[in-house]
């Protein structure tokens, strides 16, 4: 393995996050160092993490991740976002904002994300893109430590930083909130940030907390039950059951409120590497992050975002499949098996259509689920890199990041997450309009355009409400669709995991 490039340095002048003073390549001399290039909208770069902090722990005395952060969204370019998705993510690595790409373009990077691996000698030594690389950034670890070793070159020296969950710990009652759902059995909350399920009135009484805070795949009474940053959930009235999308667990879990216990229904725990449809038993079947789930008789729809398709789930034969999407990223309309989608992270119907929130392209898009079964956008850009913040008809409009969406009222109600706002689409000319927010990021209820959210990602109406879920902001807010008035709902006497255990309470 011989050296080539000498690598370029980091800025010093730069936004640095989760370290108390910039690091530079010179003071890591001795170390091997990998930068990983990535933007927090990116599922890609999402998976990676697990990764990249096993190898954190495994080498913690020779080996320092920095996390280069070079933006995709406009949104995504603010220090204070970038910091609010170190701390909903649990990274522990430092953090380098990378202003307009430069050190991306220094190490001609071409894509989310990349992993640069500079020797101890500063040197870059080999570049790797793309998920599920662990086990190669591994054995290229173990042999460059070893060489180095017997150079007498490796510095043997455990390094920590100042994190920003120590600086700015998140102790309100709920944390990153992804999904709401309103039902008639009451108000579900996936309370993502704290790995459990909220469940309360319509009102804001709790009645119940499933899980126990920690993050893990246990299924079992509410009490002692696991998820790992649930998102979408859908409500069986039959069964007075809840299934949820347990995101980073890559598995789908049933609720049974009568008898309070949870179970897995689908997903191995592992993620899916397989982008290709295929079809197979539930509990057998990897499945690759699914993040919202709409229910139609007892076929359970999936927002697939990890593979970028639409996948089903047969309630009774516990059989799961692609429904839709080839598994490319991108925005394809047609036929289910020719069309694409880009990350699809909300969904709901109108017992016709799927309407899916497809972030990544910041466009809704409409699935048939009765003939002719075809793929067509509603609205917005239909590029990966075609958003904005723009009210109008059909491609014209631009969304950015769009993560939730709901039918209500003949209409969609769309989470346009990254603008901070809530919009009203027609779901037949595709007109959109800005009904909620002013696109600055905040906390602020009123009418209209007075009140303010910080990347709001669920909605769910219910009678004369929308619900929707603040994520940054820790909270759910309510409209009143008569009024357009939003309030925060209160939750007396919930409190985070680590405070206190509000499950024996209720």
């Amino acid at each position: 393995m011989t050296p080539r490039v000498r690598a370029p340095e980091l800025p010093q002048n730069y936004a640095w996050l989760n370290t108390d003073k910039p690091l530079s390549l010179k003071e890591l001399r001795g170390r091997v160092v990998i930068l990983d290039f990535w933007t927090y909208c990116c599922i890609n770069c999402l998976h990676i993490l697990p990764d990249l902090k096993y190898l954190e722990h495994k080498y913690k005395d020779s080996l320092t991740v920095i996390g280069v952060h070079s933006a995709k969204f406009d949104n995504e370019k603010e220090t204070e976002n970038i910091r609010q998705a170190i701390l909903r993510y649990d990274i522990e690595h430092p953090v380098v904002v990378d202003q307009e790409f430069r050190i991306w373009q220094e190490y001609t990077v071409r894509a989310w994300p990349t992993f640069m691996i500079i020797n101890p000698q500063g040197y870059v030594i080999g570049n790797i893109s793309g998920e599920g690389k662990r086990d190669v950034l591994d054995k290229l670890i173990a042999k460059v430590i070893e060489e180095h070793q017997q150079k007498g070159a490796i510095n043997f020296q455990q390094i920590s930083h100042i994190l920003e969950k120590q600086q700015q710990p998140i102790i309100s009652p709920l944390a990153f909130p992804g999904k709401v759902l309103a039902t008639p059995a009451g108000l579900f909350i996936a309370d993502s940030g704290h790995h459990r399920l909220v469940m309360s009135s319509l009102n804001g009484e709790v009645l119940n907390v499933i899980g126990t805070g920690k993050p893990g795949l246990k299924d079992g009474s509410f009490s002692e039950a696991q998820f790992s940053a649930p998102q979408g959930m859908a409500f069986d009235v039959e069964s007075q059951s809840l299934i949820v999308a347990d995101t980073e667990n890559h598995a789908l879990r049933r609720i049974d409120l009568k008898h309070q216990v949870v179970e897995t229904i689908a997903g191995t725990g592992e993620q899916s590497r397989n982008i290709y449809p295929h079809v197979g038993h539930a509990l057998a079947t990897a499945l690759n992050s699914p993040w919202d789930l709409v229910k139609v008789g007892n076929i359970l729809f999936i927002a697939m975002a990890g593979s970028h398709q639409i996948w089903q789930m047969d309630l009774e034969t516990n059989i799961v499949r692609t429904y839709a999407g080839t598994g490319a990223e991108g925005c394809v309309d047609g036929t289910l098996t020719e069309a694409a989608f880009a990350q699809p992270s909300g969904m709901t119907t109108d017992g016709q259509e799927l309407y899916i929130a497809d972030s990544e392209i910041s466009s809704i898009r409409a699935v048939g689920i009765v003939e002719p079964y075809q793929v067509r956008t509603v609205c917005g850009s239909q590029q990966l890199f075609g958003f904005g913040d723009v009210d109008g008809q059909g491609t014209d409009l631009r969304l950015q990041h769009c993560m939730g969406v709901e039918y209500a009222q003949n209409f969609l109600w769309v989470a346009d997450t990254y603008n901070h706002k809530i919009k009203l689409v027609s779901p037949n000319s595709g007109n959109c309009q800005t009904i909620l927010g002013d696109g600055v990021a905040g906390l602020h209820d009123g009418k209209g355009h007075n009140s303010r959210f910080f990347e709001p990602s669920g909605l769910s109406a219910m009678g004369n409400y929308l619900y929707i879920s603040d994520t940054n902001n820790h909270a759910i807010r309510r409209l009143d669709l008569n009024t357009f008035e939003v309030t925060t709902l209160k939750f007396a006497g919930l409190c985070a995991p680590d405070i206190c255990l509000p499950a024996e309470n209720f």
